[in-house]
């Protein structure tokens, strides 16, 4: 039986070098051996203060850019196009306690220092649960951020289980392979992020190579010198060790980098070759919108008749 992978990304920022080289390149290799279902999750992305407008143009940026990066073989879908997401997160609401939805790291983070935030960031746990157990995936790859809500799909699966009859798949939790960690240019001990309100340091996968090249060239290193100075070494020397792991990610090699200006010359011409032809695609796609709004709508689809029967089960057992 082939297995189903599943992943969706919140359009909240524009997708980055990191992205690409953690998530958009597994993700495609997946397409050779797996049944691949990807979605836009632009429901989550309503969690906080947004700007209409701007969801929009996001939601339709980053379903371009899933297809100009290769996911031209998965199940692509945009979540709000797919009602069952927010069926069965409500389903789920209801088997969930205020307590689980009090200890979430995210909504602690996110809801710190603010006197009230959306009801939807406390609740969207339930929303990324039934994300997951409406495409009954056997094993689902996280990451450390996102454990916590992982593991309380698991608990909600089993207690909705118990409570109203077998419905849902229960999920194992997998550590995915270690893939490209890309981190800040200008703060090489955090993750280089989409929804980096400071995007100096952040590569963007339509920066253009000017661009491209100003951020590389202020990127932090250190002020070793000498032939060993290119080298990695996370704890002593983070600023060059990301410089490193993201030339030879993209292809690139130290071989003969003695200084910091020719390693960040050839993390520039890398990092470019990447991004040239992922842009060229963008831009065909760009300017072929009725064919994006095709592929999604056949996504879209697809995605509804896998997700209806989970939910006519689920309805159907609590008694509606």
């Amino acid at each position: 039986m082939t297995s189903r992978h599943l992943s969706l990304l919140k359009p909240s920022g524009h997708l980055t070098l990191g992205n690409l080289l953690g998530a958009l390149r597994p993700m495609a290799a997946a397409q050779d051996d797996a049944d691949c279902v990807y979605g836009v999750a632009d429901l989550h992305a309503m969690t906080i203060t947004h700007d209409p407008v701007v969801l929009r143009a996001r939601t339709a940026e980053l379903a371009t850019l899933l297809l100009a990066a290769g996911l031209d073989r998965s199940t692509l879908f945009v979540q709000s196009r797919v009602p069952a997401h927010a069926q069965l997160a409500y389903l789920l609401e209801c088997v969930t306690t205020t307590g689980e939805l009090n200890r979430m790291i995210q909504f602690k983070e996110k809801g710190r220092g603010v006197g009230s935030t959306r009801a939807s960031l406390y609740t969207y746990p339930a929303l990324m649960a039934a994300d997951i157990l409406l495409y009954r995936p056997a094993r689902v790859p996280v990451g450390d951020d996102q454990r916590q809500h992982v593991e309380l799909t698991r608990d909600l699966a089993l207690r909705f289980n118990r409570m109203y009859g077998e419905v849902f798949t229960i999920p194992e939790i997998v550590t995915p392979a270690a893939g490209a960690r890309v981190m800040d240019l200008q703060d090489p001990t955090s993750k280089m992020g989409k929804s980096a309100a400071d995007t100096a340091g952040v590569i963007q996968l339509l920066d253009s190579p000017d661009v491209v090249r100003r951020k590389v060239s202020r990127a932090v290193t250190d002020s070793d010198t000498g032939s060993e100075a290119v080298r990695i070494d996370q704890d002593r020397k983070p600023g060059v060790t990301n410089l490193v792991e993201i030339l030879l990610a993209c292809g690139g090699s130290t071989a003969g980098l003695t200084t910091y200006g020719a390693l960040k010359k050839a993390v520039t011409d890398a990092v470019v070759a990447e991004l040239e032809p992922l842009q060229q695609r963008y831009a065909d796609l760009a300017a072929d919108a009725a064919y994006v709004s095709q592929v999604y709508a056949t996504g879209a689809a697809r995605a509804r008749e896998l997700a209806a029967p989970v939910l006519a089960a689920a309805e159907a057992a609590i008694g509606l």
